[in-house]
């Protein structure tokens, strides 16, 4: 199972999006919305809780797609997110995720008995590649009790 297919399954709200899992590896994850009209606001372009549940999907993607291997014994959390919406988006729009730390830095802390914890940054672009938005979110592992 592809970590596209596993967050599908495991993640309804990317269901109900209709996310496409364009690629999923430790470097970088990248997501794309259709253009939907349900899912729209006021200006016609996809509304900012949509885009902010696409970019956090991204990070989450990346995530499992770094840390899938520690799953048996810590559970990744997304501990807190700030978005910033830079331009009208419009149409079709892609996230792209990319870790802010080394994935060996995280697990050397989980291997510390700690909780580490880990910026995921990700962009938000249209079709024109103009970047309309930008996520910032933290996630930690927590270890299993």
């Amino acid at each position: 199972m592809t970590v596209g297919e596993m967050l599908a399954a495991t993640v309804p709200m990317a269901r109900t999006l209709n996310l496409e899992f364009l690629e999923t590896t430790a470097e970088r994850a990248v997501l794309r919305m259709p253009d939907q009209p349900d899912f729209h606001n006021h200006v016609g372009g996809p509304h900012a809780g949509a885009m902010f549940t696409l970019a956090e999907s991204a990070s989450g993607a990346i995530v499992i797609a770094a840390f899938g291997d520690q799953l048996n014994r810590a559970v990744p959390l997304a501990v807190k997110a700030e978005i910033g919406y830079k331009k009208l988006a419009m149409g079709v729009v892609t996230a792209t995720a990319t870790l802010g730390r080394p994935i060996a830095d995280v697990v050397a802390e989980l291997d510390a008995g700690e909780r580490p914890e880990f910026p995921v940054n990700v962009a938000i672009e249209r079709a024109d590649g103009a970047v309309t938005g930008e996520m910032t979110v933290v996630w930690t592992l927590r270890p299993n009790a």
